[in-house]
């Protein structure tokens, strides 16, 4: 069995996914971007708004599971462009309280929406 997780706190898909999946005692999130959940734009003006845009959009789906960034075992990082790698480095973990998940950061040459960072994530929901 699977169980839809969708939240009105983060942005709707915007394809033919959900926000998450859980299932077998796990949360799968979807690659999220920095899309403002109440009004759909797309905040790119600077890099660390971006990546906080992201990870506030993780939160609310890990809230809606009634789990938080402790319960994340791993996540992927895609970068539009590797240069960006310590400013979203620094940011990212900050939403973590040392528990740190496995994790691959990858440079891809493009991201939907043109955007500079997106964020998937595994947690466990038991």
């Amino acid at each position: 069995m699977k169980e839809i997780i969708n939240t009105k706190e983060a942005p709707q898909p915007i394809g033919p996914y959900n926000q998450a999946i859980a299932a077998g005692g796990f949360l799968f999130i979807s690659g999220q971007i920095a899309l403002d959940a109440e009004s759909g734009t797309l905040i790119t003006d600077d890099i660390e708004t971006e990546t906080h845009t992201v990870l506030k959009n993780l939160k609310a789906i890990l809230t809606e599971a009634g789990l938080t960034f402790d319960h994340i075992v791993k996540t992927t990082i895609f970068l539009s462009d590797m240069n960006n790698f310590s400013v979203i480095n620094e940011i990212y973990g900050s939403y973590f309280t040392g528990n740190f998940p496995a994790r691959e950061t990858v440079e891809v040459s493009v991201l939907p929406k043109n955007v500079n960072v997106e964020i998937s994530a595994i947690a466990i929901s038991a």
